[in-house]
């Protein structure tokens, strides 16, 4: 593992479509790690007298598909620079008919439906250096940093935009969209919003001690909750655009409330307290 400036961070931002300018006046840092390469190099400045790492989840010129997306090594890389709280914005579908576009949602459970990504650190195989972790059983009852969750809460509500307290977010395989049955489907379950990158993303947070927040924006009401052709990347993207400033604003907001690294004391940051984890955290 090589990092290639002396910059270092203490609050990561991964950010998905539209986010890559999230940053201005920033340190470009390239990060090796043990399970290989990340979506993009680290861009590392400073919001609100925080020192902040963000990485463009799917490369800054979106080149990565959601599920060839290297999850560990965007983790990993992370933490390796020094950042322990995450903020991981995201667009995503709104499967309730009043979540249409423009609704801001903090979920606090998951759902997995991907079917082909890795999403541990401790499957006991040995990696390309020779070093074998063990077989760890890392609790995730509640995913998300119960912490963070009301520091972005707050931020929304500081900008007048009232977010969702809490839900379900399912995550599917992508890049394609649902289908109308398995929109109706995910809606029928009682699940919230649907995306493509919010898993391995926060298990693998929770595997490295790190606290992790998603911040999800609805960009459109997913296919089963509508009646027209069905989603569009243009109009995802559309409606990203148009609500980038204040979700701008909400994160910088988030960024200043989140708690100083000596301050942390929730599950995320014991949930190995007691484990032999066979390998050493960056």
């Amino acid at each position: 593992m090589t990092v290639m400036a002396q910059t270092k961070a203490e609050i990561g931002v991964i950010g998905g479509s539209g986010f890559y300018s999230f940053l201005e006046d920033v340190t470009e840092v390239t990060v090796d790690t043990p399970y290989g390469t990340p979506s993009d190099s680290l861009f590392l400045g400073e919001v609100a007298g925080r020192s902040v790492a963000f990485l463009p989840r799917h490369g800054r010129d979106h080149r990565v598909p959601p599920h060839r997306i290297n999850y560990r090594a965007n983790l990993w890389a992370l933490r390796s620079v020094g950042v322990r709280q995450v903020l991981g914005p995201c667009a995503t579908g709104g499967l309730r008919a009043e979540y249409g576009p423009g609704t801001l949602v903090v979920p606090d459970q998951i759902v997995d439906r991907t079917l082909t990504r890795k999403q541990t650190f401790f499957d006991g195989v040995t990696r390309e250096d020779g070093v074998t972790p063990n077989v760890v059983h890392t609790t995730f009852a509640d995913p998300y940093c119960p912490v963070g969750r009301g520091v972005a809460m707050k931020a929304a509500r500081d900008h007048e935009w009232e977010p969702v307290d809490g839900g379900t977010m399912v995550v599917i395989e992508g890049p394609r969209f649902s289908t109308r049955a398995e929109s109706r489907w995910h809606a029928a379950a009682g699940w919230s919003v649907v995306g493509m990158t919010g898993h391995p993303e926060a298990v693998l947070a929770r595997e490295l001690g790190l606290c992790y927040t998603s911040i999800a924006l609805v960009t459109d009401l997913d296919a089963g909750t509508e009646t027209g052709e069905g989603v569009s990347h243009t109009e995802v993207m559309r409606v990203f655009g148009e609500n980038i400033d204040r979700l701008r604003s909400v994160l910088f907001d988030a960024v200043a409330g989140l708690p100083g690294a000596e301050d942390r004391d929730c599950l995320c940051t014991h949930v190995h307290d007691g484990w032999d984890l066979g390998i050493e955290l960056p």
